[in-house]
């Protein structure tokens, strides 16, 4: 659908997902946490959607795939076998003036871009977060915040393999909590401290990997398209040799354009045996695989594609804003705006909006009658305040793809108005229908 906007502004953005419900700043009666968010009633509803719909696709879907939860906490010799411990740090510098930290491979001059003082030397930080494990720190055991889901899916890989049974090619999926102490975190979600992946770690035949690494890549961007983000605003990126993590043969990453520019979603790593290599030395344990039909035993090669929960739900959120001129000649001259999210309707955090015409107490018995019928098969939204267009224009405004409409006539025929987001379009339909056309509608589009 052709959309008047490229991308929206940031301030738009910042304003309407505090104002309707998405996302608050964190702690805010305190001044806020920087780099922190809460997902609000509606945030938490397209978030979950976007994860729904992520684990449809990468494991539901799939006969090849299984799921995992591991555990945020883990041995801290994980962290040493993965390399964590030795590589996971960014260049740091500080500004000798104003005290600010800033990465240095960031800064495009060698000097401070807030006050323009000197710079001291980089050295390297550690992204991970130090806790303790036990009642006192001075006794407790030194622990790590997973900065990464990975790698409680390597460790274990042959437990799921003994439990399923599962033949290579395979792979594992993950959602779960990650933390990175980002030195500069920022661009309202995009980049922080703590934060969510979705991550799928398959594994193959040594051999077989370069196959199956571009067959990830354009299945996980096609993903992205599928659910309505604009492909003028997506691209791929091939990493530079001298940019691959220190595991990686090749990696490629699907780029976003965000409104202050291109940005990573996903990454997707060809990550060999590296981290199966590594636990079996450091853990002593067996984490090779035996291959019944060559009757060889080796360790697999892994495919990752790693996406952010929080960028994806960011981008598909960006993406969906729009700013339509009203389409009737008096609404053109006073130059209302109406402001839709085209949301995917799978994601979008209301489904089907039930608004009486009025709040006329004929029509509340028969309206609440409706919306108990929606609400339980479909995320619904009863709404009753303010004129009717007004509350079409609140729901166009968070996205809800369906309203239906229950007025006077409704009390003789028993039908309702059901009306599509995108194109305004209304439909008349027996109450008796709806759920029916609703669940087709909601597969198949209006």
């Amino acid at each position: 659908m052709p959309r008047s906007l490229d991308y929206p502004d940031m301030d738009k953005i910042l304003s309407l997902s505090k104002r309707r419900g998405f996302i608050f700043q964190s702690s805010e009666i305190y001044g806020g946490l920087g780099s922190t968010w809460d997902y609000g009633p509606l945030g938490v509803e397209l978030k979950r959607h976007v994860k729904e719909a992520w684990w449809k696709s990468v494991v539901v879907d799939r006969d090849d795939m299984v799921g995992l939860d591991s555990a945020i906490l883990m041995h801290p010799r994980v962290w040493e076998a993965s390399g964590h411990v030795e590589n996971f740090s960014d260049p740091l510098v500080e500004c000798r003036s104003c005290h600010r930290r800033f990465r240095s491979d960031q800064l495009s001059e060698d000097k401070c871009p807030e006050c323009e003082g000197t710079l001291t030397e980089a050295r390297n930080f550690n992204l991970m977060f130090r806790t303790y494990m036990g009642p006192v720190e001075e006794t407790g055991q030194e622990v790590f915040l997973r900065p990464e889901t990975a790698q409680g899916i390597f460790v274990n890989f042959p437990n799921v393999v003994n439990a399923t049974r599962k033949k290579l090619p395979f792979g594992i999926g993950q959602i779960g909590k990650a933390f990175r102490n980002e030195i500069t975190p920022g661009n309202f979600t995009f980049r922080t401290r703590e934060f969510e992946q979705m991550e799928v770690e398959f594994f193959v035949k040594p051999g077989t990997d370069e196959e199956w690494l571009h067959s990830w890549v354009q299945s996980r961007f096609e993903w992205y398209v599928s659910f309505g983000i604009r492909r003028q605003n997506l691209r791929l990126r091939r990493h530079d040799p001298d940019e691959l993590a220190h595991y990686a043969k090749d990696t490629y990453d699907i780029e976003y354009r965000f409104p202050w520019g291109w940005g990573e979603l996903e990454g997707i790593a060809d990550r060999t045996d590296f981290d199966l290599q590594r636990h079996d030395q450091f853990s002593g344990e067996s984490l090779s695989y035996f291959d019944d039909e060559s009757k060889e035993r080796y360790f697999p090669y892994v495919i990752e594609p790693s996406g952010g929960v929080d960028r994806a739900t960011l981008a598909f959120w960006l993406d969906s804003y729009d700013e339509e001129s009203e389409q009737s000649t008096e609404e053109k001259q006073q130059g209302n705006i109406r402001v839709v999210s085209h949301l995917h309707r799978k994601l979008a955090p209301i489904t089907v909006a039930v608004l009486p015409l009025s709040r006329n107490e004929r029509l509340n018995p028969t309206s609440r009658s409706v919306y108990d019928l929606i609400r339980r098969n479909f995320n619904a939204q009863f709404d009753d305040a303010q004129s009717i267009g007004r509350r079409y224009r609140r729901q166009d405004e968070i996205g809800t793809p369906y309203c239906v409409t229950v007025d006077f006539d409704t009390l003789e025929d028993n039908q309702v108005t059901v009306r599509d987001r995108d194109t305004m379009n209304q439909v008349r339909l027996p109450i008796s229908k709806l759920t029916e056309v609703l669940h087709d509608k909601l597969e198949h589009g209006w």
